[in-house]
């Protein structure tokens, strides 16, 4: 720590005593000193040696603290462990709350849904466009029976629900919050997220429904339902993860994301929404790649840019609104089907990164989803490489363990710099629509993508298993199969909750949404709400949407 006479001292206290103060009242420490094995004390974080500050308090400050470079809390894994949550669905929704359920057994902390495709893009699991897909990617999930089965059991009121939805987020959310209402848990104590983040399903992903307009005043009028009603919820995660797994770098991942961000904030802004209220439930999505220390450094630049982003270019006040709190996954793209067992070591490699780098939330790819769904003893190996870094490793016994170490640092400014000259080219083309709607989000990716292929195809890129190292094949092991029957079940299910419900009122609801979609800046959350209340089944309201918003068609990017 610095000396009495260091320039660092006055602010030093300073933060002590208006950041680490109440943090650690609220949260203490997880234990009353912290030390290595060898019972060399570890300080909470370290600062530069007295004489050598420079530009320290600028670039780096104190943890929990702008610009939050080292940390968005002012102890980190010292008070907490970042949430273990492994994502998981698939088949019936009564299949995935047993893996749920498996899954908090052995110690995970929160829940992260995974959808099929069917749910994503806003089909019922009896439509003809779901044949053949229904359960296979992540649970079915038509009405809000099949939500109450997959949460059974589940205390919404102590356990948070992450869920990897875009298009159709509202109505998933309204189903959570009803599920909520029907467990006795008051709605303004939910936790969790909706993804949410229909930007980089045009740009990556591809799981859309409707054109950017009306997609983003769903997804803005979330935001003013949530602030008042669920202020708990992070309103979306603004996802770099996708725009990684199709193949871009790092800088483009950071910079693509955070100019989707900040067009998420001017359309808020637009709505007339108060921006220290809704940029407290904003979250962010990463990946976490093999290059280690390209990926620390990544972590830390995005969170001082939206830092700076957030303050200096849209004024936000408040200093939690100056935050970029992420989850952070794993490489699905790293994973190799040959030699799976490798695969441990890179989710490892990627995993101490994402720690290293400061994430709030971490899932852990399983050595065999580039073969299939993940087994359970594969999840369980995953979850456990988490607790064996959170347990064993002491990682999280001081903050941002790699700060001021030189290439870190030197890593981490340059990545800021190209992130943020890459921020200024879309802004000039008018912001993140009107890049994705030129494809220039698109090209560059592909672009990248190309480069790094070819590294591999040439030899330049090693690959342990594929283009070195290369072992005859082994025996394909046990894989996860999704039962054929769960199709017929699900169709059988929605079938059941129409012929029970009341149509009257679910035909009454579904008119109401109608017009309100047809009414500029009408809300829509709480018609969502009611209507799945009454049972009005997923594909049915996205089939009003349909009606009034269109469908969105993607240009061909050349």
């Amino acid at each position: 720590m610095p000396e009495d006479n260091s320039p660092l001292i006055d602010a030093l206290a300073r933060w002590e005593e208006t950041v680490l103060k109440p943090a650690l009242e609220r949260f203490p420490e997880r234990k009353p000193a912290f030390e290595t094995p060898s019972r060399i004390p570890l300080e909470r974080f370290y600062l530069p040696e007295p004489g050598t500050e420079g530009r320290y308090l600028e670039k780096l400050g104190f943890p929990g603290a702008y610009p939050f470079t080292r940390g968005v809390q002012p102890t980190m894994y010292r008070g907490r462990f970042w949430t273990m949550r492994q994502y998981a669905g698939f088949g019936t929704a009564q299949e995935t709350n047993q893996r749920f359920k498996y899954l908090l057994e052995q110690g995970q902390t929160g829940l992260s849904v995974a959808f099929d495709l069917p749910t994503q893009i806003g089909y019922d699991a009896d439509h003809p466009m779901a044949f053949g897909e229904v359960g296979k990617v992540g649970v079915a999930i038509s009405s809000l029976a099949d939500m109450e089965t997959l949460l059974d059991g589940i205390p919404l009121d102590r356990v948070s629900v992450s869920m990897t939805i875009n298009a159709t987020a509202s109505i998933l959310l309204a189903m959570v919050i009803a599920v909520a209402k029907k467990q006795g848990v008051p709605v303004h104590q939910l936790r969790g997220t909706v993804q949410n983040d229909i930007l980089k399903e045009y740009i990556a992903r591809g799981t859309y429904i409707f054109p950017p307009q009306p997609s983003m005043r769903l997804i803005t009028d979330l935001f003013a339902y949530c602030a008042e009603n669920v202020p708990k919820w992070n309103t979306i995660s603004i996802s770099g993860y996708h725009i990684r797994e199709a193949g871009s770098d790092a800088v483009q991942e950071v910079a693509f994301t955070l100019a989707d961000g900040m067009a998420y904030v001017r359309a808020a802004l637009d709505a007339g929404l108060d921006i220290d209220v809704f940029a407290k439930q904003l979250s962010f999505f990463f990946n976490a790649h093999n290059y280690f220390l390209e990926e620390i450094a990544k972590f830390r630049a995005a969170r001082r840019l939206w830092a700076r982003i957030m303050r200096e270019e849209f004024g936000a006040k408040h200093p939690r609104s100056w935050k970029l709190r992420f989850h952070t996954q794993t490489a699905g793209s790293a994973l190799t089907a040959q030699q799976p067992e490798n695969n441990i070591i890179r989710v490892t490699v990627q995993a101490l990164a994402a720690v290293l780098g400061g994430t709030q939330s971490l899932h852990t790819n399983s050595m065999d989803e580039a073969l299939a769904l993940p087994t359970e003893k594969a999840v369980q190996i995953a979850l456990r490489t988490q607790q064996i870094l959170a347990y064993e490793s002491g990682v999280g016994d001081t903050v941002d363990p790699l700060g001021g170490a030189y290439a870190i640092e030197k890593l981490t400014d340059e990545i800021e710099t190209r992130a943020w000259d890459y921020i200024q080219r879309i802004e000039a083309m008018g912001g993140a629509v009107k890049a994705i709607e030129e494809g220039f989000m698109q090209r560059e990716i592909q672009e990248s993508a190309y480069r790094a292929q070819q590294a591999i195809e040439r030899g330049e890129q090693i690959v342990v298993g594929v283009n070195k190292f290369v072992t005859e094949p082994e025996p394909i092991p046990e894989l996860m199969r999704v039962d054929e029957a769960a199709q017929a079940a699900q169709i059988e299910r929605v079938k059941r909750v129409r012929a029970q419900r009341d149509q009257a009122r679910v035909d009454a609801v579904l008119a109401r949404i109608e017009e309100a979609a047809r009414t500029p800046d009408a809300p829509l959350m709480p018609l969502f709400v009611e209507a799945v209340e009454v049972y009005a089944t997923l594909g049915e309201i996205a089939d009003v949407l349909r009606k009034v918003f269109g469908e969105y068609r993607a240009p061909i990017v050349v």
